[in-house]
Order: C-alpha cells, then structure tokens, then sequence
C-alpha cells in the first residue's frame, strides 16, 4: 500500500497548494491513504478552523494531524471533539479535548492506526513523549491491533526525533518528523523496517521565513519598531512530505520517496 504525509500546511498558499495538487497527487502515485499535518492551515499561518480542516478532508485528507498551535482558533474545540479524522498530540496534559490516536478503515479494508505526539524539548510543558509513545504501541500492536501504524512527532529538535524514531523501528511502519517547516534529507527506512524522516518541511511558500513574510521577519530579528506581527508569505505554495510503500504482510515499509513539488524548493 502507498502512503502520502505532507508537512504542515501554512497560510493561504499552502491551502492552494493542496486545493490544486493534491487530489492529482494522489491519483498520480496511487495513493491509498493520506496524512496531512494541518497546524499552521489558517489564513495567519497560526492553528486552524473548522472550514480549514473541512477544505484539506475533500482535497483528499484522509487524517489531519496537528501540534502546538492547535487550539489557537477557539472554534477547531467543537470541531476536534466530534471528528475522528483531526487528532491533536496524545501526550498533551490530560483532560484536553479530542484524540491523540485513532484507527481508521481504509477503502482496502485495512486498520491505519495514526498516532500525533508533541515533543518536549522547547516545547511548551506535555507528558514524557517517550513514555506516551510506549503506551500507545503497548495499546497498539503492528498487525495485531493495525494493519498500518504512522507517528507525527511534532518537535523542535532533531535528536529527539531520531531517538523516538529508533525506539519505535521496527513496531510501526513510519514516523515523520513535522513543525520546523524545513524538511531533511534524511529520508530512510530504519534497520528493522520503520521509514522515516526527521522533519517532513511544510506545504507553503519557501520564498519565506518558515512560511512567513521574509521582509518582516528579518525587521522582527532587528527589533525594528516598524515590524508588525508575523504574517504569512503568500507566494506559490511548495507541497513538502513523503510517500511510503509499505508491505501488507509485515506493516513495514519497503520503499520510501521524498516529495517536493511546486513553488521554489527543487526536488
């Protein structure tokens, strides 16, 4: 089966981005089932609204992840406690709204378990992501519980990324990095079969500073009193993530691609 994970969407050009070239995508590489990180969806670049979350779904989304700025838009609340296809981190404090893990039934009849955790390095205060993670894979066990299992570690750090990735290879078919929006080239398949990749990068304009305006950011890095709060670029949109292979007899993966298309990065 092929999996497609996109980066976080940002602004009003990672939204068209993924209006215009998705569904195409999808068809293109034969997907069978995507995951789109949806953190940075709303028009200021900051969390995401219910109408955000609607949009990526019928562009082809199959599950939309999230990370620290989920609940920046009070309305996503409503929306998050009712709908089994938008997750926040599971190692949040507990008692928040929504899920951190679900399984979903695929057209093939396959269970795809997507589980979202949150990094605590730099990060704003959540449970031991170690911990969470052991947790959850004890609840849920490759070809056992899930035909297909993927993590999104929304983090800041590399080596924290890397360490949960080799803690869990081998149990779960991929875990991608996402939150940077800068995507690494160390796309890979770990020694006992887990793919990976530290950060997914975003879908957005790259012709930025991390999705947003370069002209104010680098006002913002001078201190100067004329920069205004930051607000996305809205250049052409870059879609940034992966596509996995992945075996139904094992869970695992057999073949991993990079996928860039768009905007200014080049593939």
């Amino acid at each position: 089966m092929n999996f497609l994970l996109l980066g976080d969407v940002c602004g009003k050009s990672g939204m068209n981005a993924i209006k215009s070239k998705l569904k195409n995508i999808i068809t293109t590489n034969k997907i069978n089932f995507t995951i789109v990180n949806g953190e940075n969806a709303a028009d200021n670049g900051k969390g995401l609204t219910k109408e955000n979350f609607n949009e990526l779904i019928n562009a082809g989304a199959d599950v939309v992840t999230t990370g620290n700025h989920v609940w920046d838009h009070k309305e996503i609340i409503d929306t998050i406690e009712k709908e089994v296809q938008l997750i926040r981190p599971e190692n949040f404090i507990e008692g928040l709204p929504g899920k951190g893990f679900h399984i979903f039934h695929s057209k093939e009849k396959k269970k795809i378990a997507v589980i979202n955790l949150i990094g605590n390095v730099f990060m704003k205060k959540s449970r031991d992501v170690f911990e969470s993670a052991e947790k959850v894979i004890n609840r849920i066990k490759l070809k056992t519980d899930a035909d297909f299992i993927f993590v999104d570690i929304h983090g800041e750090i590399t080596s924290e990324k890397m360490a949960l990735g080799h803690f869990l290879d081998g149990k779960i078919t991929g875990l991608v990095g996402t939150h940077t929006h800068v995507p690494t080239s160390d796309t890979k398949i770990l020694e006992n079969g887990t793919a990976y990749q530290t950060d997914l990068g975003m879908c957005g304009d790259y012709n930025s500073v991390i999705g947003m305006n370069k002209e104010n950011s680098i006002k913002k890095f001078f201190k100067d009193k004329d920069a205004k709060k930051h607000f996305p670029s809205t250049g052409e949109g870059t879609l940034s993530g992966l596509i996995v292979e992945a075996d139904k007899e094992s869970g695992l993966a057999r073949k991993v691609t990079r996928l860039i298309i768009g905007g200014t990065l080049v593939q």
